[in-house]
């Protein structure tokens, strides 16, 4: 007997480049993608959200403020969704709501990601699950990355071990092997300090392809700086934001003798190295790499890896889900897991205590 189910996974990544919203039919864990949406951030919204990821005296106000514009927008593209697609809430099972990341600090026992599951379920009809991280990071795990367990449902071979890349803003790694053996934690930066440094000297919010990084020459001993940041040779389970890698974190750097594109292809460097170094510890049996995120259409990042790991590395469109909805599907696998009383955290992964059931429902 089928058990179909309609769910909406929502995502919005440490790139703080928008909001990506699929739809997803769920029969007997077998996922099929039915649409997909993307709606980038105003630059407005942008650098207010870059201003709450450090501590002011009215960020509280501030966040809850942005938190409602982040579900109103949400809400805006599910139910054009559903109108498109003549879908009524009613025939949705849920909707897996991640927020906006503004803070992470699993060592102080919190992570905040902002956005608003009542009024999203309010203004859909549609149960809304949202806050996954805290219950892991309370169970003594770094309520990241959560994204594994659901590589290793659609991604894992039976002959060949997978490494999944993901590069948002942070990078991570997945390791799937065909033992079944689970691996998984983030790396460092991916585009978030590539962004940054392009958007302030060439006014550009990314560097399409790394068209700009490609012109310049790597500083060695700016890399072996970079290099030299802990969170590199500290062992998983780990996970990182912008709390860490951030402008300021670069502006500590003895950098502005250099020229601008040399400091993007040293930052490009970083994102290569810092991945490919996590690869050559923990993943020295890998057969195939795929890669998925906003960095995956990096071509020049891509070839830099390819050098690197000596392996080609596919798109995950090639096991048929398309690099910019991973994520989002992943959050609408976790909460269709969630609201099943189904426990969703991968404690290998985290390193919490246990297994838990990961995620908050908010009722139609």
């Amino acid at each position: 007997m089928k058990n179909e189910k309609l769910i909406f996974g929502v995502m919005s990544g440490t790139s703080l480049d928008g909001i990506d919203v699929v739809l997803i039919k769920v029969t007997n864990n077998q996922i099929e993608l039915i649409d997909f949406a993307h709606k980038p951030y105003s630059d407005s919204l942008i650098n207010s959200l870059l201003l709450l990821q450090t501590p002011s005296h009215n960020d509280l106000e501030v966040s809850i403020e942005l938190g409602l514009l982040h579900a109103k927008i949400t809400e805006s593209i599910i139910n054009n969704m559903l109108k498109k697609l003549n879908i009524k809430p009613k025939d949705v099972c849920c909707i897996g709501y991640h927020g906006q990341t503004i803070r992470h600090q699993p060592i102080k026992k919190f992570s905040i990601q902002i956005g608003n599951a009542h009024m999203l379920a309010e203004k859909t009809n549609i149960a809304v699950v949202a806050d996954f991280r805290n219950r892991d990071i309370i169970a003594g795990g770094q309520g990241a990355p959560l994204v594994p367990a659901f590589h290793q449902q659609v991604f894992a071979s039976q002959v060949r071990n997978r490494v999944i890349i993901n590069i948002g803003g942070i990078s991570n790694i997945t390791y799937l092997k065909t033992d079944h053996k689970l691996i998984g934690f983030d790396c460092g930066p991916g585009n978030l300090l590539l962004d940054y440094w392009i958007q302030r000297n060439k006014n550009k919010k990314y560097d399409n392809q790394g068209k700009w990084a490609s012109t310049g020459k790597i500083i060695s001993n700016l890399l072996a700086e970079f290099m030299k940041e802990p969170f590199f040779r500290k062992k998983p389970p780990k996970s990182t934001g912008r709390d860490l890698f951030n402008s300021s974190w670069l502006e500590t750097f003895n950098h502005k003798k250099h020229n601008p594109e040399d400091i993007q292809r040293t930052l490009l460097e970083l994102t290569a190295v810092s991945i490919n170094q996590s690869i050559e510890r923990y993943c020295n049996e890998a057969d195939e790499i795929f890669i998925c995120g906003g960095g995956s259409k990096n071509i020049f990042l891509k070839y830099r890896l390819e050098q690197l790991t000596g392996l080609k590395i596919n798109d995950t469109e090639t096991l048929g889900i398309p690099s910019q909805a991973v994520e989002a599907i992943a959050f609408g696998w976790l909460a269709n897991e969630s609201i099943n009383n189904i426990p969703n955290n991968s404690p290998s992964i985290t390193g919490s205590s246990g297994k838990r059931i990961l995620g908050i429902t908010h009722p139609a």
